[in-house]
């Protein structure tokens, strides 16, 4: 591939446009070297490798304004997004670039003050959010104010017609877009974030809190109240509402020590034990659907009240939900920790595909590998993407599909004073035996789109193609119309309308147990790709089973050495010029003067 994450990649809208035609070809990737297998000595033998990625099935894509008019615009901007090993040269004219077309923002709020029942260890939050704190205010020393105020628009009326956006100027703003295949968020309290503040790769991203949880009822969208003062606040619920609403939330965060008030209904599903509680309908939706974000089918209540607990947890360490979001996108989550890997001496090839895995008859174990050059590339251990593997190895394994669908649009599905929110909204199953549908919209100061636009990305497990599965549900949220045709519905006015829209399955390869691949060697192992869950413990869970099965006795993704620490020889005194050790001090707004050697640039962030 040319392009960093896999699956997990994101895109400039040129880059998704191309991306879109290479998947819709279907192009085969050609070997440069063809004689490969005469390299394989007479003691070895070879499991061949797929040269072309077969995880992304039925894109179709839809333009809702005139295309031609955008037949001759290029893309602004001479700079592309630079990966993280650019020398100091261009990388310092790209951030240069940046800062004339895209403001920065700050990231984590420095102490999110939060009166709801989940807050705990409200004594050890500033040290954690210190450390996943924005580089620039460490390096200013400023403090990060709460991510409300600090990304606080200029008020608007909501109800002032959005300003027109053409297709032509989205191809022409196209740099500004990052386009995420796949399409998650970081729980405050979850596996990866604290991964991000124990490895200290925190640092080379930024994050955004996400500012609502939305829910969809009786054919409108509404917010749903989270914190304590959320609750209280809030016109939709009755005084009563609000108290049983309190009292049932404070005993899924305590569950543990009432086991007399679930046990009985173990067996039964969460949505029967809601109906249970004395809760009103408008109260078992917002639970089930916003809250335990769960099935209302087969969702044990067990699970349904972990779930609670779990969102309740991760209230209040950064914001009035419990999401971040990474500035530009998902994929710079797997780019981070290439840049960390960057430091310790590890390299990341683009266009780099590899034949087959050399095995050695003998010990049954893999030895090496051969690039499309003919190279031979040497190693103890083989960590494989599913994806890679030919269909002969995957003979006995059954995927499950993720349906997804990309949609820019010209305002929000919930439209405030402010533009610039972050929304999730669980949309439950529209038809019976259809899943439930994740939706995450993301305005400009995400970095994921330009500015008078929002990104919405529809996620949900497969049952049909993804158009088949996901349409539905664009269509009562969003306008499907053209500019050129009228809005004939009186349901269509005011509804956002759809610029443009992409959809795709793609393979969920998470779960699948190792027996199920054939002839695979003891050293080999094999790593999923995205799973359509909303979080990614998954993936963070596999990549620790995974090394501590090559090493047993290694601490998985320990802090970095403080450069402080760093002892050097005599001969060899430490530099201010050294490579390693700029590297290791590296921040993603560090000053000209502090990231100006090459060895800093390998780790600093692209803009």
């Amino acid at each position: 591939k040319n392009y960093y994450g896999g699956n997990w990649a994101s895109f400039s809208f040129s880059g998704l446009l191309s991306w879109i035609k290479e998947k819709q070809q279907k192009t085969e990737v050609n070997d440069e070297c063809e004689d490969w297998r005469k390299l394989i000595l007479e003691n070895e033998e070879v499991i061949s490798l797929n040269n072309s990625d077969k995880t992304i099935e039925h894109v179709e894509d839809f333009c809702f304004d005139n295309q031609d008019s955008a037949e001759d615009v290029e893309e602004a901007g001479a700079l592309s997004k630079l990966p993280p090993f650019a020398t100091s040269g261009t990388e310092g004219a790209a951030q240069e670039l940046e800062k004339e077309t895209i403001p920065m923002e700050n990231t984590l709020p420095e102490k999110a003050v939060s009166s709801d029942p989940a807050s705990a260890a409200e004594g050890s939050e500033t040290e954690i959010t210190s450390e996943c704190g924005s580089a620039h205010n460490a390096a200013s020393g400023e403090s990060a104010s709460p991510v409300g105020k600090a990304e606080a628009a200029p008020s608007e009326n909501p109800a002032q017609e959005p300003k027109k956006i053409t297709y032509s100027q989205i191809v022409r703003e196209g740099r500004r877009f990052n386009i995420d295949l796949v399409s998650k968020l970081l729980y405050s309290r979850g596996l990866l974030i604290d991964l991000l503040i124990k490895s200290n790769v925190s640092r080379y991203a930024e994050f955004k809190n996400a500012t609502r949880v939305l829910a969809f009822r009786e054919g409108k969208v509404e917010q749903v109240p989270c914190s304590r003062a959320d609750v209280f606040n809030s016109k939709q619920l009755t005084m009563v509402e609000k108290r049983l609403l309190m009292k049932f939330l404070t005993f899924c965060l305590e569950y543990e020590q009432h086991p007399e008030e679930y046990q009985d209904y173990e067996s039964r599903t969460f949505a029967e034990f809601l109906g249970t509680r004395k809760l009103t309908p408008s109260l078992q939706h917002f639970i089930l659907h916003s809250i335990a974000m769960v099935s209302e089918a087969d969702c044990s209540t067990l699970d349904g009240i972990q779930a609670t607990r779990k969102f309740l947890q991760c209230l209040g360490r950064y914001g009035n939900t419990p999401f971040l979001f990474p500035l530009y996108g998902q994929g710079e989550i797997p780019q981070c920790f290439c840049r960390m890997c960057a430091v310790f001496g590890g390299i990341y090839c683009l266009r780099h595909s590899v034949q087959c895995l050399v095995v050695d008859k003998e010990s049954g174990r893999c030895k090496a590998v051969l690039d499309h050059f003919g190279q031979r590339i040497s190693a103890n251990y083989f960590v494989v993407e599913d994806s890679f593997l030919s269909e002969s190895t995957c003979k006995n394994v059954c995927y499950r599909q993720i349906s997804r669908a990309v949609l820019i649009t010209d305002q929000s599905i919930l439209k405030t004073d402010s533009e610039q929110q972050v929304s999730i909204l669980r949309m439950p199953p529209v038809e019976r035996g259809q899943p439930a549908v994740c939706i995450i919209e993301l305005c400009s100061s995400t970095m994921t789109c330009m500015k008078d636009t929002y990104l919405v990305h529809l996620t949900c497990p497969s049952t049909k193609t993804a158009r088949e599965d996901l349409e539905p549900v664009v269509q009562k949220l969003f306008n499907l119309n053209t500019e050129t045709e009228k809005e004939t519905e009186n349901e269509e006015v005011g509804k956002p309308r759809v610029l443009w829209a992409v959809y795709f399955n793609m393979r969920d390869s998470s779960g699948i147990d190792r027996s199920s691949y054939d002839r695979l060697p003891a050293n080999v192992y094999v790593c999923s790709g995205p799973d359509s869950a909303l979080g990614n413990d998954c993936a963070v869970r596999q990549a620790e089973t995974v090394f501590q099965e090559m090493f047993p006795t290694e601490e998985f993704c320990p802090p970095p050495p403080n450069p402080e620490d760093t002892v050097y020889d005599e001969e060899e005194p430490a530099s201010e010029e050294s490579g390693l050790n700029n590297a290791t001090e590296a921040k993603p707004e560090s000053s000209p003067e502090e990231g100006g050697s090459e060895g800093a640039a390998a780790v600093e962030p692209e803009q």
